[in-house]
């Protein structure tokens, strides 16, 4: 079947390799691990958007899927996605769902992700693209990103899609020996930093800060 986006898909890649290279000194690499690359050209953006953004969907940047979310930034889920350093036997832990297509790029080089929305609606919505697109390897729920999936720890990655005022302790209990988690810093409508979080073999935890980055807050249900 042919693809209509194949070539969008590549201007895309090259857009966010080129400003992956301008921003080097922050993430201490000029380019991205080519797995990354190619999970990237794999997943078809314009299915995770609404028809009238479809024209829009390989711009570098966010767009709207409702309920005040939106697809993130292509760069920012290159970039993320290559902070975690994912291999095919990785269980993945995803806080914010939206609308799947981080999840989608997660599952291109994950084993099994496990992915928690708050919006019951995008939850529900991003299940069935999901499933109708063929990724077999994803599990969603709806529920409060603050407690994580502690059924399924421990996990080996952590992508955190919203921005905390500080890691939630339920989320560094969750990162597995060797893991590495991202997640956004910082209060809502003030600087955030996307952050690298280790844990190490002893469970010692570090935290590296990075690019500012400006996300949703990660809410705490009651």
């Amino acid at each position: 079947m042919e693809d209509d986006f194949a070539n969008d898909r590549e201007q895309l890649i090259a857009e966010i390799e080129a400003e992956m290279c301008t921003l080097r000194d922050i993430f201490g690499k000029a380019k991205l691990n080519t797995a990354v690359v190619e999970a990237m050209l794999k997943v078809p953006r314009h299915e995770f958007v609404s028809g009238e953004q479809q024209g829009s969907a390989y711009l570098n940047r966010p767009l709207p899927i409702g309920y005040g979310q939106t697809i993130s930034q292509p760069f920012l889920v290159a970039a993320m996605t290559d902070m975690l350093e994912l291999s095919p036997s990785t269980c993945v832990l995803e806080l914010g769902t939206g609308c799947g297509y981080q999840t989608a790029i997660l599952a291109g080089l994950a084993h099994l992700v496990f992915s928690v929305e708050l919006v019951p609606e995008l939850a529900k919505s991003a299940d069935g693209r999901l499933r109708r697109l063929g990724y077999g390897n994803v599990r969603i729920r709806g529920g409060d990103g603050w407690r994580g999936w502690p059924e399924h720890a421990p996990y080996g990655a952590i992508i955190v899609t919203a921005a905390a005022p500080e890691i939630p302790a339920a989320l560094i209990n969750q990162l597995g020996p060797g893991g590495r988690m991202v997640i956004p810093i910082g209060a809502p409508g003030m600087t955030q930093t996307l952050t690298l979080v280790e844990k190490d073999a002893a469970g010692i935890v570090t935290e590296h800060e990075g690019l500012p980055v400006a996300f949703v807050p990660l809410i705490k249900s009651d």
